[in-house]
Order: C-alpha cells, then sequence, then structure tokens
C-alpha cells in the first residue's frame, strides 16, 4: 500500500498531486519540503504499520526521514530495528565461528576424511570472520566474552557430535584454541 501524502489547503508552490509525486518517488526539493512542513501544508498520513507490513512501514519510515517530518514517525520500532541490527552482526559473527570451529574439530578428530571441503570451509569462514571483524570494529567486543565463546563453542561441539557421530564425551568442554590461533591460517589441528 502506498503512503497517503497530504498538503493542507494554503499557498502552494505547485500542484497538489506533483507534490505528492514528487515525495513519494523521492524526488522532492529538500528546501520546498522544508517550506511546505514549515508552514503546516504537508504531512503523511501513515499507511502502513509495523505489525502489518514491515516492509512497506520500512519504506514508509525512510521517507518519512527523508521528507524531514520526524514527528510521524514510529521512534519505538525505529529503535528495535536499529538494535535488531547490531544483533543480526553479532549472531552473524557467532554463526561463522561455530563453523570454523566445528570444521576445526573434525579436522583434528577426523584424519582420514579431511578433504578440500573442509579446508575451504575453514579458509572461508576465517576471511568472513576477519571481514565483518574490519567492517564492524565494535563486533571485537563479543571476542572477550565468555559467554559469547561459550554459546559459540556449544553450537561448534553440537555440529562436529551431530556430522561426525563422535561422543560428546570426546570433545573439549571448552575451546582450547585462543582467538589468534583460530584464525591463524597456517593452524591446522592435529
Amino acid at each position: 500500500m502506498k503512503p497517503r501524502w497530504e498538503v493542507i489547503e494554503g499557498g502552494r508552490d505547485q500542484p497538489e498531486a506533483e507534490i505528492v509525486e514528487d515525495l513519494f518517488l523521492g524526488r522532492y526539493d529538500p528546501t520546498k519540503t522544508a517550506k511546505l512542513k514549515q508552514r503546516g501544508e504537508l504531512r503523511l498520513m501513515a499507511t502502513n504499520t509495523y505489525d502489518g507490513d514491515i516492509i512497506a512501514w520500512a519504506n514508509e519510515q525512510a521517507r518519512l526521514l527523508r521528507a524531514g517530518l520526524f514527528s510521524q514517525l514510529d521512534i519505538e520500532h525505529i529503535a528495535e530495528e536499529i538494535e535488531d541490527v547490531g544483533k543480526s552482526e553479532q549472531r552473524e559473527l557467532e554463526s561463522r565461528m561455530a563453523v570454523l570451529l566445528s570444521h576445526l574439530l573434525k579436522w583434528q578428530y577426523q584424519p582420514p576424511r579431511r578433504g578440500n571441503s573442509w579446508e575451504a570451509t575453514i579458509r572461508t569462514q576465517r576471511t568472513s570472520i576477519k571481514r565483518r571483524i574490519n567492517k564492524t570494529p565494535s563486533l571485537k567486543a563479543s571476542l572477550s566474552d565468555p559467554d559469547w565463546w561459550a554459546d559459540s563453542w556449544d553450537d561448534a561441539v553440537t555440529s562436529a557430535v551431530q556430522e561426525t557421530g563422535i561422543a560428546l564425551s570426546a570433545f573439549p568442554a571448552s575451546c582450547p584454541w585462543a582467538f589468534e590461533q583460530i584464525m591463524d591460517s597456517e593452524f591446522w589441528p592435529n
């Protein structure tokens, strides 16, 4: 559903339909929009709800932001979405670390099954983790969090048990390797 732009009666610099089309398509003149807003001649009638259609809601919120119509923003849900972006980045890092650790465990505990696929996965995860940390330096804080490491290790061991059939008791209770060692391209546990 398209948002409904409304131009309130008053002096207009251009026909209403043209203003609405420009605003909806993002082709508006920010100066003109600000003047209309300041004079109280422009507002966006919210037509999309967060719970109804999150994509339409997000697009509508972006239009409101760009038009400078801050009083009409859904601040609470915007704040939640911004926080979720950070959590998503953390989940991705944890997931990648779990995959890397799981493959290092398989490498160590099943030498006869080592192959190009496992090696490629290990290299890919190391590269992806380095890239994530370089692009989002605040993720480094996770690397100092014992709970984060415990979760990553538990996920890695669970995966290794499922994929290898080796008993859970055969694996260490906590990660035996330091982060630097895990990320070292020359490290291949034996």
